[in-house]
């Protein structure tokens, strides 16, 4: 794969992959992650369309500067990557925290989207007129304790990590043979070695806490007015199934599909069902 970087966009570099011809498509990673998240996404879409996948600000090889990170700050980060590949419109794909930054930039600007597919994804972290809680604070701890936990024992604290993430039965063949290839795309082995290679530092889990703590879109929603697929998982921990069936009933354009036996890393275990989903949303 051919990396490039887009300089000085909203003051950073951000790195970014182009592949395929045809309408762009944008592919936007979540919490922790980076552009390889989309591996088993990214061949399928590209022979259909022109796929652009990045790193978020603070994450992979995009730059990871200090401050407070928001929502608004990740979405502009969107548009002035836009301006600079010259794309007036796209489709968006988002997952997990990527997904929210799709809605925020779905909702700060409108004109730049066709299509917008969510996948395993939330509102916000509490509906309106509730307090927050201490939710993103434990999410925050516990992320950091695996960041410093990893660089002893890369390999083992990743499969109990995956236990939340993955259903029982996929995450059982992960544990049992961290070499195999799923899908004929990726393995445990090579997920582990982009987590060592570019994972996120302390600093970066905090910074991206934040931007998932000024999440709120539940009395916007409505405002959306392009069409929207949303992709839910069933056995879903971090972003329940109840909660993405909420968004699509706030959406005026949306339909919803649940991806059956699967947790909130679907678009890894389950690439063979989301992907045609997507794509056939995406053609129609």
């Amino acid at each position: 794969m051919t990396e490039f970087f887009a300089e000085n966009i909203n003051g950073i570099r951000v790195c970014y992959e182009i592949k395929g011809e045809g309408e762009p498509v944008l592919l936007v990673h979540g919490f922790s992650d980076r552009k390889e998240h989309w591996r088993a996404q990214y061949g399928d879409l590209s022979n259909h369309f022109k796929v652009i996948r990045f790193d978020n600000r603070g994450a992979g090889k995009s730059d990871r500067p200090d401050g407070v990170y928001t929502m608004e700050l990740l979405a502009n980060d969107i548009n002035g990557l836009l301006d600079y590949l010259k794309i007036k419109r796209t489709h968006i794909v988002g997952h997990s925290l990527g997904s929210m930054i799709v809605q925020n930039f779905a909702i700060m600007y409108p004109t730049r989207i066709n299509k917008i597919v969510l996948i395993n994804t939330i509102a916000g972290m509490t509906p309106p007129g509730i307090s927050p809680d201490q939710g993103i604070e434990i999410y925050k701890k516990n992320a950091i304790a695996g960041v410093k936990a990893r660089r002893k024992d890369p390999l083992n604290v990743f499969l109990e990590g995956a236990k939340q993430s993955y259903s029982r039965g996929f995450w059982k063949q992960m544990k049992d043979d961290p070499k195999k290839k799923f899908h004929n795309i990726w393995s445990v082995e090579d997920l582990v070695e982009e987590k060592t290679l570019y994972g996120p530092t302390e600093e970066d889990i905090i910074h991206q806490a934040e931007a998932l703590a000024s999440h709120n879109t539940y009395e916007r929603l409505h405002e959306i007015k392009n069409e929207v697929l949303i992709i839910a998982a069933d056995k879903d921990r971090s972003c329940p199934k109840l909660m993405n069936e909420k968004i699509h009933e706030l959406l005026p354009n949306s339909k919803f599909i649940v991806i059956e036996n699967a947790a909130h890393q679907s678009i890894l275990e389950y690439p063979h069902i989301i992907n045609p989903y997507i794509i056939d949303f995406l053609k129609s």
